[in-house]
């Protein structure tokens, strides 16, 4: 297979769903769906369950006991049960566009990992989606969203369809190209050699920290903030404390300063 996509999800099964289907709905079927579960209850089993038949590889699902917001490591676990040379990490909140996939396919490139973003819905627009308007792709339509009430603003040029404003714009933004944990796609290879993502680190950037590590080992990285669209789901978080940001906050200047490639609680677990 040709990539392997991770979804990280906890006990958001009416958002995994419309995320599925986003997937099921994809311009090529060459790739695996991997379930970052931190947790869930067996109604994220219910909704895997629905979608068992509508992939070319079976979806599989790594899950571990819910002991509080575990991000990192069960993003290690999901890596290491992937079955392609390359990954594309994103969140259960996120709906691709219909040519998402592709996108990050047609894109990768040696020694590179993909910067994506994302497009975000408010609630009443995001309970709004169904099933055949992501399979129609309603929801990435400038049109539809504002029927539904949604206000538009500069954000709203990364649905473009024009490729060639995408890859412009790509060109334009001032936003960093970094590792984002609902948009990002790498080579297998590469995020081991950093040792995976930071097993001390919780909620806040544990995500940008490991392609900051990725940087520090002579990796670079292409904007694909445009190309590649997701639209982001709202939701609660209820996992933030300021005291936990402080920390990876901490961890991540220590890493910049001193160059840090490889954790030592990372997928392996270093002396």
């Amino acid at each position: 297979m040709k990539l392997s996509v991770i979804i990280t999800t906890y006990n958001a099964e009416e958002w995994l769903h419309k995320v599925l289907v986003g997937y099921s709905v994809q311009t090529i079927d060459d790739f695996e769906i991997v379930i970052a579960d931190d947790g869930s209850t067996d109604k994220t089993k219910a909704v895997l369950a629905l979608f068992s038949n509508k992939f070319k590889y079976p979806i599989v699902h790594v899950w571990h006991e819910d002991k509080g917001f575990r991000k990192s490591e069960i993003l290690n676990k999901a890596i290491l049960k992937t079955n392609s040379d390359y990954l594309l990490f994103t969140d259960g909140d996120c709906i691709p566009r219909k040519d998402f996939v592709s996108i990050h396919l047609k894109n990768k490139e040696v020694n590179y990992f993909l910067s994506g973003g994302y497009f975000k819905l408010p609630m009443d627009v995001s309970k709004a989606i169904t099933d055949n308007d992501i399979e129609t792709q309603n929801c990435f339509n400038v049109s539809w969203l504002k029927k539904q009430g949604l206000n538009l603003n500069f954000k709203a040029t990364k649905l473009t369809h024009n490729r060639y404003f995408a890859a412009f714009m790509n060109w334009l933004t001032p936003t960093k190209r970094t590792f984002n944990g609902h948009n990002t796609s790498c080579f297998k290879k590469d995020i081991l050699a950093v040792n995976g993502f930071n097993e001390d680190m919780q909620y806040g950037g544990l995500d940008r920290e490991v392609g900051e590590r990725m940087f520090n080992n002579d990796l670079f990285s292409k904007q694909i903030r445009y190309s590649a669209i997701c639209i982001h789901l709202d939701h609660s978080r209820g996992y933030y404390s300021q005291e936990g940001w402080n920390k990876n906050l901490a961890i991540r200047a220590f890493n910049k300063k001193n160059g840090v490639v490889k954790i030592k609680n990372g997928i392996e677990k270093l002396p």
